[in-house]
This record gives structure tokens, C-alpha cells and sequence, in this order.
């Protein structure tokens, strides 16, 4: 049978247990996220394209290995989506923009190739802004597949998806895959996972290979999962990172993801926050009945002005093509179409200065955060430090505000912390109830498919 729309916001390992006691089968399930994609996701113009013919096949051949015996972990036979920067072979890969609307690759990202793996389904390539945003950009003009609207919010003109991983923050949420993946130089996960109240993991940089990922910088590109819960988010996360002799940028460190754990009890940094913010203040509440907390102040250094010069100056050379050629002014965007001429006045030696700069801020947030397993903040932006440090974090939902739109609490950690975050947010969900994702099931669109439909 196949499962009803409230099925498909579930978690994944609540997906796993189903399909593992037969309720459904992988085919089902494709069946059932593939028609919500069609009938929910232009609403919010989260889908680039739906990949029928791999989507089918994968599912089909995940419910025979089950059948036969063979599990291959917590991801086996669910459905997700790949932001539209993602190679995947046979299907476009537009970049989320009018230059490259036709491109294709003859081969698959690692990140594929690992999901493939782990046995789970690829359904659809989600939107998002156009080159990640790279060369600036406004939400009402974002990219050719239009503004990304937010599903808590969806008639709510002040209120969008977040980006630049905009499908991928709005398809979990809305119910149209089982997880999503992402990618973040400066907020892209984050944003999105923040604004549609997903977890969403932006990774120690180094640890999930880009190979077969659009680069907008080459030190700073980070990929993530983005799901409804740490848990599923961990078993995403686990099935992507690892060496990649395709990806000279893996870090050679990775034995410290296994090596680094929680102190007892943890031990929590914590900013300043606004006092008006009863959603944080609350969840403090909740992280003192497990953790110790102490409020710090992160050293005063230029961390945004020198991951805007790295990040203005990479994306300069990777992009001098579509700059040098004018083609840049077929981009969506008005501000997009001439940012990148910007970025040829970057000089050589303040790409260095930014580089040493780059250097003296990780020594000093390693030394402020030494201390502590993770650092507590809300949703209010930390991403220069954070990304030009290459920090790993995680958000996860702590509520609403007043226009219905999530609210998130943010951990962040030291280099390669990635599994401390995901226990302590993992603690965090267990003690708390905050999001319903399917109270807005009803708000995107009639339920017209015939459950009754034999899958064969």
C-alpha cells in the first residue's frame, strides 16, 4: 500500500523501521514522496527535476537486496534529494543557473556514490540559489526556478526558504523527501535548515569529499545532510564522509571523528542572547538539565572581512570564464549578473593577508573553545568565523516566531566534533517536542493520489 502523506514526514530511522516491518516497500514509498514532489513542490519551487528512471531503479533494487537479506544500514530504500550543484549522471545539473541549464556530467559525485551504497533513493535534484549565491543575490530573484518559499509560511511574502540550499531546506520539511543533501561555503545550510526547521549538519571542512560539486571556493565548500531529525542526520552523515583519492581536500585527520567525545557532564559555552528570545532561553533551560553551561565572548577579530576576501577571490578564479566572457549577465539576478566583476579587483596580496588572517582567527576560537564540547548560540549568523574557521554545527528546531516560521537552536564545535554535536543535539531532541512538521501537510496542496494504486 502506498503510505499516506503523514507517513512521509517521519524521520528517517522511524522510515527504516516501517519499511523493515513491511508496512510498505521501497517502490511504495518512492511512489508516494515522487507524487507529493509533483503536487507540493512547485508551490514552493523546491524541485529542479524529478529523476524518475534512477529513482525507480534504486528503489526496486533496495527492496529486493532486503528481501534477499541484505540491509545495507539506515539508509537503505529512502528517498532523498541533491541540491541541483550536485553531478549526477544522466539527469541536468543547471548549477541553479541560466548559463549551465543544459549541462550534464557522464559520471556521478562521491556523495552519490556513497548514498548508492548506503542503498538509498534519489528522487529529485532540488533547487537552489543560483552558483550557491556566489555572485550575489537577492530571495525575490534568486534563480531561473523562481523564489524559494518558505512551507511554514507559504503565503507569507517576508518569508522565504533560505539559502543558497533552498530546495533542500524546504523538502524535508514539506514532506517531499526523506532527507536532503546540502552544501555551505557561507550559511547555505545553515539558513535553510534554520528558516524550515530542519537539522542540519554544516560539517568540519575536510570531511565529506566534494568531488563531482560545483566549487564557488575551493577552502572554504562544505556539503551536509539536511533532515528532520539528529539521528537521520547522523546516519546521512556517516554514510558520506571518509577519504576520497578523487578529492585532495579530505583531510588526512579523519581518525579524530571517532577519537573526540562528550565530557561528563558536557560542557557548554554560550554567547550572550538577546533577552527577549523566550524560545533560547528555554532551550538553555532544557541543555542545564544535562550540561554545564557557562556564557564566554569570542575573541573581536576581522573573521568576516577575511573570509569575504578568500571567498570573492576564489570564486573570481573559478568563475573567470563566465566573468571574462559577459555571459555573467545571463544570470537571473541583477545583482548576480555584475557582482563577479567585483571580484577581479581582488588583489594577490590581500588573498594572502586573508589567508595569514584566516590562521590567527582558528588559532584563537580553538583556544576560546578548547575548554568546552560545543558552543551554544541562536540563529543569529556566526557563519564568517565559523566557516572561514572550517568549524563544524548543527541546528536544530526550538520553535517559532510570531509569523509561524521555525526558530533554531545552533551548536558548534571544534575541528572535527562532528559526532559530539550530533550527541548533544540527539540529547537536546529527546527532551524536547518542539516542531510537528506534518501541521503544515494541509497547507501545500490537495491530497488527490490513489492510495490504492498496485505497485508493481
Amino acid at each position: 500500500m502506498i503510505p499516506d502523506d503523514e507517513v512521509l514526514f517521519e524521520s528517517v530511522p522511524e522510515l527504516g523501521e516501517r519499511l523493515r516491518d513491511g508496512e510498505f516497500t521501497s517502490y511504495e514509498l518512492t511512489l508516494a514522496y515522487i507524487d507529493r514532489l509533483i503536487r507540493v513542490g512547485p508551490t514552493l519551487n523546491a524541485v529542479q527535476q524529478i529523476t524518475w528512471d534512477r529513482a525507480l531503479e534504486a528503489a526496486q533494487r533496495a527492496d529486493r537486496e532486503l528481501a534477499e537479506g541484505t540491509d545495507r544500514g539506515p539508509l537503505h530504500g529512502i528517498p532523498y534529494g541533491l541540491k541541483d550543484l550536485i553531478a549526477f549522471e544522466g539527469y541536468k545539473t543547471t548549477w541553479g543557473a541560466n548559463p549551465y541549464r543544459e549541462q550534464e556530467f557522464d559520471y556521478d559525485a562521491t556523495i552519490v556514490e556513497r548514498l548508492n551504497e548506503a542503498g538509498a533513493v534519489p528522487i529529485a535534484k532540488l533547487a537552489n540559489v543560483e552558483l550557491a549565491g556566489g555572485m550575489g543575490y537577492s530571495p525575490e530573484t534568486m534563480t531561473f526556478t523562481g523564489k524559494g518559499h518558505n512551507p511554514w509560511a507559504p503565503d507569507d511574502e517576508d518569508a522565504w526558504s533560505g539559502g543558497s540550499s533552498s530546495g533542500s531546506g524546504q523538502a524535508p520539511a514539506a514532506g517531499l523527501v526523506g532527507f536532503a543533501i546540502g552544501t555551505e561555503t557561507w550559511g547555505s545550510i545553515f539558513s535553510p535548515s534554520i528558516n524550515n526547521g530542519l537539522t542540519g549538519l554544516r560539517p568540519t571542512y575536510g570531511v565529506v569529499s566534494r568531488y563531482g560539486v560545483m566549487a564557488l571556493s575551493y577552502t572554504m565548500d562544505k556539503i551536509g545532510p539536511m533532515c528532520r531529525s539528529a539521528e537521520g542526520a547522523q546516519a546521512v552523515f556517516d554514510a558520506i564522509s571518509g577519504p576520497d583519492p578523487n578529492d585532495h581536500t579530505v583531510s588526512d585527520r579523519l581518525e579524530l571523528l571517532e577519537e573526540l567525545s562528550l565530557s561528563d557532564p558536557p560542557q557548554l559555552a554560550v554567547l550572550d542572547a538577546d533577552p527577549d528570545d523566550e524560545n533560547f532561553r528555554q532551550s538553555l533551560d532544557t541543555l542545564e538539565e544535562f550540561a554545564e553551561i557557562e556564557v564566554i565572548e569570542l575573541p573581536d577579530l576581522p573573521a568576516a572581512t577575511a573570509a569575504a576576501t578568500i571567498l570573492f577571490a576564489e570564486a573570481g578564479s573559478i568563475f573567470n570564464d563566465l566573468i571574462a566572457s559577459g555571459d555573467v549577465q545571463t544570470l537571473t539576478d541583477p545583482e548576480g549578473s555584475i557582482g563577479g566583476y567585483a571580484y577581479e579587483t581582488i588583489l594577490a596580496k590581500d588573498y594572502i593577508t586573508a589567508l595569514r588572517i584566516r590562521k590567527q582567527v582558528q588559532e584563537a576560537i580553538d583556544e576560546a573553545l578548547e575548554p568546552y564540547d560545543a558552543l551554544v548560540t541562536d540563529g543569529r549568523p556566526i557563519s564568517g568565523v565559523t566557516n572561514l574557521c572550517g568549524l563544524p554545527g548543527i541546528t536544530m528546531p526550538n520553535g517559532f516566531r510570531d509569523n509561524g516560521v521555525p526558530t533554531s537552536l545552533v551548536f558548534t564545535g571544534r575541528a572535527f566534533d562532528d559526532n559530539k554535536l550530533f550527541e548533544l543535539a540527539q540529547e537536546y531532541q529527546s527532551r524536547t517536542n518542539h516542531i510537528d512538521y506534518t501541521e503544515i501537510m494541509n497547507r501545500l496542496g490537495a491530497d488527490s493520489f490513489d492510495r490504492e494504486l498496485e505497485a508493481s
